[in-house]
């Protein structure tokens, strides 16, 4: 009965984490992200592109998405994009301010918001304290992210 209770017990504990890194991740969207890339994800066109319709599990597709999207909330993004055939010149701003968990947490917010998560790799998980401090203080520019970015999403 022990055995039993404690599966019953872990298995709680983690349904409540995730749905407590669920909200933390749209808690830090709607405080954050909103104003840019709106409430449904859909972003304003021609200044700030969408995270919804599947751009992020695009973005995630190749290998280093996880990285360069870590990169982009902490280093911020600077450069002309492309996205879905519509070109964006608005200045993403960097969030060093966040902290790994609020990160971590509307990354995979934003990853499985929207209807995205039907199109996410199978397997995809949630993203990480560890991963997002492992990325931090690297010194990186917008600039840098940009040019992280072409590569990924090029193969270049």
């Amino acid at each position: 009965m022990t055995t039993f209770r404690t599966l019953l017990l872990t298995a709680a504990l983690a349904f409540a984490g995730a749905a407590l890194a669920q909200d933390v991740g749209e808690t830090t969207f709607q405080s954050n992200c909103v104003a840019c890339h709106q409430a449904g994800g859909q972003g304003i066109p021609g200044a700030f592109p969408p995270l919804a319709a599947g751009h992020v599990p695009e973005l995630l597709a190749p290998e280093g998405g996880r990285t360069y999207l870590i990169h982009v909330l902490l280093y911020g993004l600077q450069g002309q994009i492309n996205v879905a055939g519509q070109s964006y010149n608005g200045a993403m701003p960097a969030w060093p301010q966040l902290s790994d968990e609020q990160i971590a947490s509307v990354l995979t917010y934003i990853a499985t918001a929207w209807e995205n998560e039907a199109e996410l790799a199978e397997g995809f998980e949630p993203f990480t304290v560890d991963e997002v401090a492992a990325e931090r203080d690297l010194g990186l520019a917008g600039s840098d992210v940009y040019d992280q970015r072409q590569e990924l999403l090029t193969g270049d």
